[in-house]
Formats: structure tokens, C-alpha cells, sequence
């Protein structure tokens, strides 16, 4: 046996050969699953969490400012 900590042990309850079977071939069809599907592009998260956004900005001034006080982006 190796000096190496296994790579899956079973902390509670008492299961038989053949479940710990079931649970290793579940894992390894996932596993298997994952590798054969190609890497989905990462999308950015936007920027939402920016914590700027949350920072107060001045009033706009001249014809039309109350619609861009009360109405951002308009």
C-alpha cells in the first residue's frame, strides 16, 4: 500500500463494495462528461458590482438636467 491519503474515503455510514462501485463509476462518468464538453466561453460578470456605482455623483446642469437627474442614462 503507498504513503499516499486515498483519493475518496467514506466518513459515515457502512457501504458495501458494490455501492462505493456505484459512487466511483457516478464520478467517473462526470468526470468523463466534463472533458468531453468544450469549455463554455467565459462571460465577464458585468460591471454591477462595482463598488464606484454606489458612490453619489453630481447633479447635471443646464436644459434638460431634471430628466437626467431623475432618469439616468436618458
Amino acid at each position: 500500500m503507498s504513503s499516499r491519503e486515498p483519493f475518496l474515503s467514506i466518513v459515515r455510514g457502512d457501504a458495501t463494495p458494490e455501492e462505493t462501485a456505484a459512487l466511483v463509476a457516478a464520478l467517473a462518468a462526470r468526470a468523463a462528461a466534463g472533458a468531453a464538453r468544450p469549455a463554455a466561453p467565459r462571460s465577464s460578470p458585468g460591471n454591477w458590482r462595482n463598488p464606484a456605482h454606489r458612490l453619489r455623483v453630481g447633479l447635471p446642469h443646464g436644459p434638460g438636467a431634471w430628466r437626467g437627474a431623475f432618469l439616468p442614462g436618458g
